[in-house]
């Protein structure tokens, strides 16, 4: 069915009480927009920031009701506002599919495919990655998912476990086991997330080789691989965690980060990783490195390699605090 789309712009302070009149209103739907180009690219936690002009969007029935509710409602809001409110008819459609008209099979790096489902990229060397995003984040086309894909595709990935947190549509998770990864675990606080990662899976046939838990339920466990495509603030914070579930010497990648956090985060982790210098793709960088061992594991490491008894005893005398 058809709907009547109202929309007015008003200083972000003013959102939520128009927002509050236009739901006792009668209307079935209300949405925030930024009116002027200045993204929140990154709110702390719990907080949800508006801009300082927001284009508020509320939806109301299109029939004779609805539409003489619509326009008293435009006329009463005139005088307090500094244009009259705008009224449009809205077709119903599947808004969450309408984008996925413009998906289309996209290569990352020299093998490493992602089609929506139903296409094929018609390379037959080519590994293939089904996806259907539902409302989860995670196609490549964004440049931070795009940086993570080729650092998959140009990784050693045979026989490892993998750690994909914040996994969104499960797209690098699916794409890593695609690529050889013996076991994947996806990670995501967005229950959408975890649901669109397990369909995607089974559609790949890699169900059986990954699991998925929300944060509060992910295991103690060693990954050989780390992948967080999540923003610099969260990825600060994700610091000490990651560290300990990457074996020594394993790989890690970070992304979402812009230009001007790359110091932020490199500070976070460089104390238990040797960092690679960034790749940057569209105004995004993807951090890389390697796990750095730890004192003991460097002990334990030198240890299992030493096969004379008393040489183990010495190597245990040396070892630091």
């Amino acid at each position: 069915m058809p709907w009547l789309q109202l929309s007015l712009i008003c200083p972000g302070e003013q959102a939520e009480p128009f927002a509050a009149l236009l739901e006792t209103a009668g209307a079935i739907s209300i949405t925030y927009e930024d009116a002027e180009d200045e993204p929140q690219l990154e709110p702390g936690p719990g907080e949800t920031p508006l801009w300082s002009r927001v284009r508020v969007l509320a939806l109301f029935d299109a029939d004779p009701a609805g539409t003489a509710r619509v326009q008293r409602i435009a006329s009463t809001l005139t005088e307090r506002l500094e244009a009259r409110p705008g009224i449009e008819r809205i077709e119903d459609r599947v808004w969450e599919r309408v984008w996925l008209d413009d998906f289309r099979p996209m290569r990352f790096g020299q093998r490493l495919w992602v089609c929506p489902a139903g296409q094929s990229p018609g390379d037959p060397q080519g590994i293939l990655v089904t996806l259907d995003p539902g409302l989860a984040f995670g196609t490549g086309h964004h440049a931070t998912t795009a940086l993570c894909l080729e650092w998959l595709e140009g990784a050693v990935l045979a026989g490892k476990t993998l750690l994909d947190y914040g996994c969104g549509s499960g797209i690098l998770a699916i794409a890593a086991l695609r690529l050889g990864a013996a076991h994947a675990i996806a990670v995501d606080h967005d229950p959408q997330a975890l649901e669109a990662t397990r369909q995607n899976a089974a559609a790949n046939r890699v169900a059986d080789r990954l699991a998925v838990y929300p944060p509060e339920e992910l295991p103690a466990l060693a990954v050989d691989c780390a992948l967080a495509n999540i923003l610099a603030g969260t990825l600060v914070s994700l610091a000490p965690s990651l560290a300990e579930r990457v074996r020594a010497g394993g790989d890690l990648a970070l992304s979402g980060v812009l230009p001007d956090q790359i110091a932020l985060v490199c500070a976070a982790y460089e104390g238990q990783f040797q960092l690679d210098a960034p790749r940057i793709r569209e105004d995004w960088a993807l951090i890389g490195g390697r796990r750095k061992p730890t004192p003991s594991e460097r002990v334990n490491r030198a240890v299992r390699h030493t096969s004379n008894p008393d040489e183990r005893k010495a190597v245990q005398t040396r070892a630091p605090d």
